[in-house]
C-alpha cells in the first residue's frame, strides 16, 4: 500500500498494483516452462496385442516397469533387481490387494523380463498384469 504526499500536501491512500502484476507475470511464465517438464511413468516401448482387457482403476495400481536400459522401477522409483522382491514385500505389508502390472519395453531380453516376474511373484503377488498396447490392425495388413 503506497501512502505518501502528493503536491497537494493531503495523503494518498492508491495501491500500486503494477509490482504485484510484475510478480505475477513471472510466476505465471515459471509456471509454464516447467509444467511440460513433470511427465509422470517412465518411457517403454510396449508391445502390441490383437485381444486384451484393459486396466481396472478401482484402486491406485502397482506398476513395475522395465526400460530398454534394464532400469526396473516401481512405479517411478529404481530399484534393483536383487532388492526387488524386498520392496515389493514391503509394499504389500499395508495393501489389501496384492496385484501388479508389469511393463517392459519390447527390446529386452526374455529372460531378464522372467526373472523380474519370479521375483514379483516371490513377494507373494496375488495377480500379475502385462501392460501392453493393442495391434494397429491398419499397419499390420500392410
Amino acid at each position: 500500500m503506497a501512502i505518501g504526499r502528493n503536491n497537494n500536501d493531503t495523503l494518498m491512500s492508491e495501491i500500486n498494483v503494477t509490482p504485484f502484476v510484475d510478480v505475477m507475470l513471472v510466476l505465471l511464465i515459471i509456471f509454464m516452462v516447467t509444467t511440460p517438464m513433470m511427465v509422470q511413468g517412465v518411457n517403454v516401448s510396449l508391445p502390441e496385442i490383437e485381444h486384451g482387457d484393459s486396466i481396472a482403476t478401482e484402486e491406485d495400481q502397482l506398476i513395475v516397469s522395465i526400460d530398454k536400459d534394464n532400469k526396473i522401477l516401481i512405479n517411478d522409483f529404481e530399484v534393483g533387481i536383487d532388492f526387488l522382491k524386498e520392496k515389493l514385500t514391503t509394499i504389500f505389508k499395508n495393501r489389501t490387494t496384492k496385484n501388479v502390472f508389469l511393463k517392459a519395453d519390447k527390446n529386452i531380453s526374455y529372460g531378464t523380463v522372467v526373472r523380474v516376474m519370479s521375483e514379483i511373484k516371490g513377494a507373494g503377488v496375488e495377480k500379475l498384469g502385462m501392460v501392453t498396447l493393442p495391434l494397429d490392425t491398419k499397419k499390420s495388413k500392410i
